[in-house]
């Protein structure tokens, strides 16, 4: 923790002065992200070999759904890679250039990871809906064995990602493929089934389409979070009305402006914001301990806070973004 003040001179601030409360603890959202290493590497070496397998026997028997899960399990190896690397990067450290470090790469991979996916189903469906058109014999006991050993391949990797699943939306985007591709395994066992007791060949694209649509309404949710984290929005579980609340409570606080809250990776939120203060400066003390209510009451782990004095020149910012 600490709480430095800077005066900027010629600053558009004029001589406004700069305070920081920087935590590197744990809590809230701001908090190293747990190694997976080992679940990364396993992961990819499970599912690369389970693509080949699962492509080759899909070809072989004519099975479109295994074909399309064997395409899924692809683009999750490459989401597996991408969400692997992103959770390297935030740990190295900062630069000159990029001050924040690369944190903001784990925001990027979970947007990668939704947006790989549902091309992939984007392709499912429309091979799928030309089998609904043109079907074709299915070897019914090979799509069931195949898939057999994807559910616990699938299933096993979703259990190594479980842990970190609510922490971490880039861990949650792996375990979310994984979990996915477990279901969508267990879908096409029941498409072999009923095409080997049946011989109803219509079924094997018909539980693709479903399986798809499962999926696709699955990652949306992951779509939609990773789109308003590379926005810089408000975390969902941050209220801004509660932040606004507590610093204007603060002891000597008279106003406030320009408040922003925003993620800088899937794991830290940073804030900022002007505190008007009736006395001027408060102090060190006045700032540790409001950063360590911020940490505390919202998670948010890094905050920095610029001190006014009331009654003294306005700061430009206020009539930009309101009082």
């Amino acid at each position: 923790m600490s709480g430095h003040s800077h005066s900027h001179g010629s600053h558009p601030h004029g001589g406004h002065g700069h305070d920081h409360g920087h935590d590197h603890g744990h809590g809230g959202h701001n908090h190293a992200p747990k190694h997976f290493g080992t679940a990364f590497a396993v992961g990819i070496a499970l599912n690369t070999a389970f693509v080949v397998v699962e492509a080759g026997y899909g070809y072989a028997a004519n099975a479109m759904s295994l074909v399309a899960d064997a395409g899924h399990n692809l683009s999750d190896v490459l989401g597996l890679v991408a969400a692997w690397v992103a959770s390297v990067l935030v740990r190295r450290q900062r630069t000159a250039r990029f001050t924040y470090g690369y944190r903001g790469s784990s925001i990027l991979a979970a947007l990668f990871n939704a947006v790989f996916l549902l091309v992939a189903m984007g392709a499912v469906i429309w091979e799928a809906a030309v089998r609904l058109v043109h079907p074709e014999p299915v070897a019914g006991v090979t799509v069931m064995v195949v898939a057999a050993i994807g559910i616990l391949v699938n299933g096993f990797t979703a259990w190594l990602f479980a842990s970190g699943a609510k922490g971490d939306i880039n861990i949650r985007g792996a375990y979310l493929h994984m979990a996915a591709d477990a279901a969508v395994s267990a879908g096409v066992v029941g498409a072999g089934l009923v095409i080997w007791a049946t011989g109803l060949e219509w079924i094997d694209p018909a539980v693709s389409l479903v399986v798809a649509g499962l999926v696709v309404w699955a990652t949306w949710g992951l779509l939609r979070d990773s789109v308003a984290m590379s926005l810089d929005a408000v975390p969902p579980d941050i209220s801004p009305q509660a932040v606004d609340g507590f610093l204007r409570e603060r002891p000597g606080v008279a106003a406030l402006h320009d408040l922003h809250i925003w993620p800088m990776s899937t794991t830290s939120v940073a804030l900022t914001a002007h505190l008007v203060m009736e006395a001027g400066h408060p102090g060190n003390a006045f700032l540790i301990a409001t950063a360590d209510g911020l940490r505390d009451r919202f998670g948010i782990g890094h905050a920095t806070l610029q001190i006014e004095e009331a009654g003294g020149p306005d700061c430009r910012l206020a009539g930009a973004c309101g009082a």
